[in-house]
């Protein structure tokens, strides 16, 4: 029997092996498979038992999360959910723009000769929570012959409960394994050139657009609990960083160019400034146009169209702003590729 990707001979009853491919998994939060109850309740569940996204102990967590949090939740989420989701494809966009980051990746790897004949990279995708689960894919590309696989968290900015609970997950998948696959995971890029010049890039194109032009540009991050950045989180460190930079590269000014935090949750303190009470702020100032971009985000999804596109915007609005743009996220624009590009290019150094 002749192995098909080496061409080296195996001794006669030996199993089909297949070996010698390096996989990329690219990796984004996740999404339910559904906006009914049932389906969001699994994907809530699964998302808030993680103790990286929930460091309460459990003996105080779970009654609060089981009792009340999954009876009432999963509803109010669906209706959000409803309406930003693909109904064409029957599935929220982040799925949709993921996959499509995945697919316009693999062709980069194609016509740029990142992979050879002698070491081919297959390129594949998956969700932290829900569906397909980052088990299942790192299963998948060892089926492939993948070795070596790079897993990619799509967070620029590096947080416990993000980027570190993707390997997490992966070092589990490898926990269950005979044959372990390598395995690097790709560090965060909050500071890297090719990301800064492609959000400057994305953000002047989007504003030109405007009938307008903002008084003021809110910087929108996911937010994570102070307790979290006093325990050595670097996540603040991250965005502050991204900021200074995108500011620097657009020659905003600190007072134009705001850093804020969103998507809080439960009662505990949280980074601040908060996007919401900011926008609220802003309108009762006599601001009366912004824009806000969602850097953290590679993605758009629920906490970029619909918290900041909608519940945000309404913010500032009732509190008399009169004019707001939600700047998308890089998604698979060819300046959000030209990113995952980079990355992915530099990250398989030595492997290929």
């Amino acid at each position: 029997m002749r192995n098909m990707e080496s061409g080296a001979q195996q001794p006669a009853g030996h199993p089909p092996v297949a070996f010698g491919k390096v996989g990329v998994l690219l990796v984004n939060l996740g999404t339910p498979d559904a906006t009914d109850y049932w389906s969001m309740r699994r994907y809530l569940k699964e998302f808030l038992s993680d103790q990286r996204v929930i460091e309460t102990p459990r003996a105080i967590w779970w009654p609060v999360l089981n009792l009340i949090i999954l009876t009432t939740r999963p509803g109010r989420k669906g209706k959000d959910y409803d309406t930003i989701w693909n109904h064409e494809l029957n599935e929220g966009p982040l799925r949709t723009i993921t996959r499509s980051q995945s697919d316009k990746l693999a062709a980069f790897v194609a016509r740029s000769g990142l992979g050879d004949t002698a070491r081919p990279v297959v390129v594949d995708w998956a969700m932290r929570y829900g569906n397909p689960s980052i088990v299942s894919k790192i299963a998948a590309l060892q089926a492939q012959g993948c070795e070596r696989i790079l897993v990619v968290p799509l967070y620029p900015q590096y947080a416990a409960a993000t980027s570190a609970t993707v390997a997490d997950k992966t070092f589990d998948a490898l926990k269950a394994m005979r044959w372990q696959p390598a395995v690097r995971i790709a560090p965060p890029w909050h500071d890297d050139s090719a990301y800064i010049d492609a959000l400057a890039d994305s953000m002047r194109a989007q504003l030109a657009a405007l009938d307008f032009e903002p008084e003021i540009i809110l910087a929108s991050y996911h937010g994570i609990p102070q307790s979290y950045f006093d325990k050595g989180d670097p996540y603040y460190c991250h965005c502050a960083k991204t900021t200074r930079l995108l500011r620097e590269k657009l020659g905003l000014s600190p007072e134009r160019l705001l850093m804020t935090f969103q998507s809080r949750f439960g009662p505990a303190k949280w980074l601040e400034p908060a996007t919401d009470t900011t926008l609220k702020a802003l309108g009762d100032k006599g601001v009366k146009s912004v824009a806000v971009v969602t850097p953290g985000f590679t993605a758009d999804c629920l906490e970029t169209i619909e918290e900041i596109g909608i519940e945000n915007r309404e913010y500032f609005i009732e509190h008399g702003g009169e004019k707001f743009a939600r700047i998308e996220c890089l998604n698979d624009s060819p300046q959000g590729m030209a990113v995952l590009e980079a990355v992915v290019a530099r990250e398989l150094q030595g492997w290929i």
